[in-house]
């Protein structure tokens, strides 16, 4: 069989299968666009878990119309400039996207339409809009949009035109997750944007912009992971050799039971390393069990010169060029932070702890512990009630005064001696003498006496 040259189409689809796996990968890059635009503001809408209806709007610089035809092309960014030699540096790389794949790879599989205005200093005022099906482009046209600029990008019928893919996608709810979560990280990573996500009609998150910095990041954090995380998350700010290192980390007493509490982020993009999570692993191993996870947010900032993010299409992973400082520096500050932090306890330990002692007053009409005064012989020997139904959730008697009253002794002082509720109540209302103590010798009590009992 002779050697061809695929059709355009046909390796413009095959490349689509690497970049856009699934909706939430196509949500992904077309975000992490709206964010190299400079948005502020970014509007999220999935109906069907993606595979119906994609919708991306933000108010970023926008696209001129004479760079929309050329937006859909393969290979085709504003990302990347090339040097006075005309050659493109891949090791220096500032924006989240650049590879110039995801939009033409969208359109190859989907109904893409993107409609844009760009801001007033380009000297264009009008909107466009570009479509392309299926791979096949159609002319730029003029069209309505509802900002002063940005661009709104929709996806209709996601791998429609390759439906061998459709097979290997899950159930609605699976996908819708799966975007969710993806839209969490980006929050996550760029606190300064607002954020809202609307699934089938119904708006599931709203993140409004906060102040960039420590502060604001504790913040978006709490409205994602919650305020727990946020009550009980360590500060993390350490640097070497250029490396910078910040994010927040748990409370060893606020672990998990799964890892899916820890987000890694490496220049503002989330990342599934598998030498960060082990670095953060071996940070706890001192302070956790073997089944316990911690819950982290960590951010690397490091010189795009020493980290190779063009090794996955996707680009999930990275590739440092000096990994042992990398994991150097986040078990040394992790391990600097929770011994800094000494024995604190996380506040869910302390809410748990004291919500297993209820103070209960015997309700009398509700079907609960109603007592009446024991015998003279103890509670053990008390038969004359039945175990209430909420024993198990409440302490009866918790508040109540004890039963039974002892006065100290010591040496050859008088043992103690227990005496009924009646009695206590008798001698305070003076109508009875305290009765007296007879002499005990210390002998018969080698063991000691009994003080309390509980």
């Amino acid at each position: 069989m002779p050697i061809r040259r695929l059709p355009p189409e046909t390796v413009n689809r095959i490349a689509a299968g690497e970049v856009v796996e699934r909706p939430a990968s196509a949500i992904k890059e077309l975000v992490e666009n709206a964010i190299d635009a400079g948005a502020t503001h970014i509007e999220i809408q999935a109906d069907g878990g993606g595979l119906t209806r994609i919708l991306i709007a933000d108010d970023g610089k926008g696209i001129p119309k004479d760079e929309l035809p050329i937006a859909v092309e393969r290979h085709a960014t504003s990302k990347l400039e090339p040097d006075d030699a005309g050659d493109v540096d891949l090791l220096r790389i500032f924006t989240l996207g650049f590879r110039g794949e995801a939009l033409p790879s969208i359109g190859s599989v989907a109904r893409l339409n993107i409609t844009t205005r760009a801001k007033a200093d380009t000297g264009q005022n009008e909107a466009w809009a570009i479509t392309v099906e299926g791979g096949h482009h159609h002319p730029v046209a003029p069209a309505g949009f509802p900002g002063p600029h940005g661009a709104r990008v929709e996806v209709r019928d996601l791998f429609y035109a390759t439906p061998a893919r459709l097979k290997f996608m899950k159930s609605e709810r699976s996908e819708a997750m799966a975007i969710s979560e993806e839209i969490k990280r980006q929050a996550m990573a760029h606190e300064e944007v607002a954020f809202t996500l609307t699934l089938d009609g119904k708006t599931t998150l709203r993140l409004p912009a906060e102040h960039k910095g420590d502060e604001g990041r504790l913040r978006r954090l709490g409205a994602i992971l919650g305020r727990d995380f946020e009550a009980n998350a360590l500060l993390i700010d350490q640097e070497r050799d250029g490396t910078r290192l910040s994010g927040y980390a748990g409370l060893p007493t606020y672990s998990r039971g799964n890892a899916a509490h820890q987000f890694l982020f490496v220049n503002g993009r989330p990342v599934r390393d598998r030498l960060l999570q082990g670095a953060l692993r071996g940070a706890y191993a001192d302070f956790l069990a073997r089944d316990r996870h911690p819950a982290a947010v960590l951010f690397i900032d490091i010189d795009p010169l020493y980290v190779d993010v063009n090794v996955h299409p996707a680009k999930a992973e990275v590739r440092f060029r000096d990994p042992a400082l990398v994991r150097g520096l986040i078990v040394g500050a992790l391990k600097h932070a929770l011994h800094a932090a000494g024995h604190r306890a996380s506040t869910t330990v302390a809410a748990d702890a004291l919500s297993g002692f209820q103070p209960h007053t015997g309700v009398q009409n509700h079907g609960q512990y109603a007592p009446t005064e024991p015998s003279a012989a103890g509670f053990s020997a008390w038969a004359g009630w039945s175990r209430p139904e909420a024993a198990a959730q409440i302490i009866p008697g918790l508040s109540e005064r004890s039963a039974r009253v002892e006065h100290t002794w010591s040496g050859q002082q008088a043992a103690p001696t227990f005496r009924t509720l009646a009695d206590v109540q008798a001698e305070h209302a003076g109508q009875i003498a305290p009765a007296p103590h007879a002499p005990v010798d210390p002998i018969d009590f080698p063991l000691g006496a009994a003080r309390a009992q509980l």
